[in-house]
C-alpha cells in the first residue's frame, strides 16, 4: 500500500510504501472489541476492601446485663452499629483485569492501523519538528489538514518537543511515541497521523 507523505504545512512529498502485513489487514469488530475491553479493564484500579465484622478485632463479651439496663441486649462490639465496628455492606476487594493473548493484542493493533489506512483516515508526515513552539501557528497549519474533531499524532522514539509544547492546549489533538500506540486511542481518533519514524517503529514492532 502506498500513501503520499506530506508536511505539516500540507505540502505533498514522495510516496511511502506501507507493509501490508501491518496496514493491510481486514478489520474484525470482535477482535477490536476484545482488545479494547481488555485495555479499558486493565487500567481500572482494584477496589479497596472495607473491614467488615469478621475483620475487626473487638470484644465479643456481653457488656451489659440482660434485663433492666434500658438498652438493647448487645453482645458484640464488632457490630456495625458501634463506633469502631465493622462496615456493613462495604466494598469488596476485587480486580477487574483479565488476560488476553499477545497474538490477539498484536492482531488488534494491526487491525486498528489497517482500518484507518483503508478508510482514508491515515496521514503520513515527514516530521513533527516545528521551527518554533507556537500554538497559534500550529493551529493554522493543522486547519489545512482536515483532521476532524480528534486527531492522534504518533512520532518515533519520542514526540518532537516543539510539537508537544505547541499542541498541548489544542483541544482534540493527542500525541504519543510509537511505543505507546494502542487500539483504543487509534480507534477513538477521527484521523491518525504518523511520522516516517513512527511507521518504521510500528513495522519493526511486528516484524521483530
Amino acid at each position: 500500500m502506498k500513501i503520499q507523505v506530506q508536511t505539516l504545512d500540507g505540502t505533498a512529498g514522495a510516496d511511502i510504501e506501507l507493509n501490508d502485513d501491518v496496514f493491510g489487514v481486514d478489520a474484525r469488530a470482535d477482535i477490536l472489541h476484545r482488545v479494547v475491553a481488555w485495555q479499558l479493564e486493565k487500567r481500572r484500579g482494584p477496589a479497596r476492601a472495607a473491614r467488615e465484622r469478621s475483620d475487626v478485632a473487638r470484644t465479643g463479651k456481653k457488656f451489659g446485663r440482660q434485663k433492666g439496663g434500658g438498652t438493647a441486649r448487645h453482645g458484640d462490639r464488632k457490630a456495625p452499629i458501634f463506633i469502631g465496628g465493622g462496615k456493613a455492606h462495604g466494598p469488596r476487594a476485587r480486580t477487574f483485569g483479565h488476560s488476553l493473548n499477545k497474538k490477539i493484542r498484536a492482531l488488534g493493533l494491526k487491525m486498528a492501523l489497517s482500518d484507518k489506512a483503508q478508510g482514508g483516515k491515515l496521514l503520513i508526515v515527514d516530521s513533527l519538528e516545528l521551527a518554533e513552539a507556537k500554538t497559534k501557528a500550529l493551529v493554522g497549519q493543522l486547519s489545512k489538514m482536515e483532521l476532524g474533531n480528534r486527531a492522534l499524532f504518533i512520532d518515533g522514539d519520542a514526540v518532537a518537543t516543539s510539537f508537544s509544547q505547541a499542541s498541548a492546549n489544542i483541544v482534540g489533538i493527542d500525541t504519543m511515541p510509537a511505543v505507546g500506540a494502542n487500539v483504543y486511542d487509534i480507534i477513538r481518533a477521527d484521523t491518525l497521523v504518523l511520522t516516517r519514524a513512527a511507521v518504521e517503529k510500528l513495522e519493526a514492532r511486528f516484524n521483530g
